[in-house]
């Protein structure tokens, strides 16, 4: 056990109150003010009509948004980190999320969300799907580590490119700002519908993702030692596709790229748990929740007469914390 670590009870009570102050400090804070007894009041229909369409149609799915995304990162960059035994691993890096980027792009620039609402996030899940399947093809159900980073890196740098090709020759102004909004990624602006979409496959993922832990814990001794506790390799990296498929390509098709969380949140929470992977996958899904609930309530109140992106926002706070984290490691080494 190490010095900082947390029995994992304290630790799912710690970061749960945690967790879940922030998603009602999202609920009442927000442009309108609404005091706290009104805005529960008004969540179960009760009260000003006004005030119970401000809390069902627009705080309460921003808020279950934000919690249910960060979960998703958070647990995602624990499993991948845990899967490819490197710090560095983050969602990102097998292309679901670029894939999903790119099927909203399309769904945006050839008119489709005009035709039908929920064209953008189904499209963009689709794509998310899709990628996985290139993956395999590329790296083979039995490819090791290394073949699945360089797979998922070829399949990231080809949604990318053609993400920039689809701007570059967008003849519609309007459509490319629209796009380039969307992929600075935000929870605002969405409905309950979203959340109805989203849910049960973030469910399906984080399902597949948290039976994990075992074989997480078995490779920390190394593939051979994994193999001789009876883990099975190709079911855990099928499985972690297959999760990280579901959770963060959800994520990314209801509210756009949202970045650094499930690369810094595990990384904060590692010395609680002892370094155990198990461990490590519930407590960054609560982690990663809140670090997004209180981005996204840090939008609100910073410039609340703007739309600053929560993207934008995740961005400002991961990159100088994950500096911090790679100079402390830095120092430690040293």
């Amino acid at each position: 056990m190490t010095p900082d670590r947390l029995p994992a009870p304290a630790l799912a009570a710690l970061l749960s109150a945690v967790a879940l102050t922030l998603l009602l400090a999202s609920l009442v804070v927000g442009y309108a003010a609404i005091p706290m007894g009104d805005a529960v009041a008004a969540l179960f229909g009760i009260g000003d009509p006004l005030e119970v369409t401000v809390m069902q149609q627009i705080r309460l799915p921003r808020a279950a948004l934000a919690a249910m995304v960060g979960a998703s990162l958070g647990l995602s960059g624990a499993a991948m980190q845990g899967f490819l035994r490197n710090p560095l691993a983050e969602p990102g890096l097998i292309g679901v999320s670029g894939a999903a980027a790119l099927g909203a792009v399309l769904a945006l620039q050839t008119g489709l969300v005009a035709a039908f609402a929920l064209a953008l996030p189904l499209t963009a899940l689709l794509f998310a799907m899709g990628a996985v399947g290139v993956l395999l093809m590329l790296a083979g159900p039995r490819g090791g580590s290394l073949t699945l980073i360089l797979a998922g890196i070829a399949v990231s740098a080809l949604a990318g490119a053609l993400t920039a090709l689809v701007l570059n020759l967008s003849p519609n102004p309007y459509a490319t700002a629209e796009i380039v909004f969307w992929m600075m990624g935000s929870v605002s602006d969405r409905s309950l519908s979203h959340v109805a979409l989203a849910a049960p496959v973030m469910v399906l993922g984080w399902a597949a993702l948290l039976t994990l832990g075992r074989g997480l814990d078995a490779l920390t001794l190394g593939e051979d030692a994994a193999e001789a506790l009876g883990v099975s390799l190709v079911r855990l990296r099928l499985t972690l596709l297959f999760g990280t498929a579901a959770a963060v390509g959800a994520a990314t098709a209801v509210t756009g790229a949202i970045g650094f969380v499930g690369l810094v949140v595990p990384h904060l929470l590692r010395p609680l748990t002892g370094a155990r992977p198990s461990t490590l996958l519930w407590a960054s899904a609560l982690g990663g929740a809140a670090m997004v609930l209180a981005a996204d309530i840090a939008v609100r109140v910073i410039l609340p007469a703007r739309d600053l992106k929560l993207g934008v926002v995740m961005a400002l706070i991961g990159a100088p914390l994950f500096l911090h984290l790679i100079w402390r490691t830095r120092s430690e080494g040293a």
